[in-house]
């Protein structure tokens, strides 16, 4: 009964580590090119 829970759990913390590790490259990317992110887009520096 417990391995079917283990696993989903190790699911879950694998699809929000893989989450979070692809919006701090997008952040790295974006400032990299000189942008910001403004809701989860990259925006060129000076637009609003």
């Amino acid at each position: 009964m417990f391995r079917p829970f283990r696993t989903l759990i190790l699911l879950v913390f694998a699809f929000l580590a893989g989450v979070f590790y692809e919006r701090n490259g997008h952040l790295e990317r974006c400032e990299a090119n000189g942008g910001r992110i403004v809701d989860s887009l990259c925006v060129p520096e000076g637009v609003s």
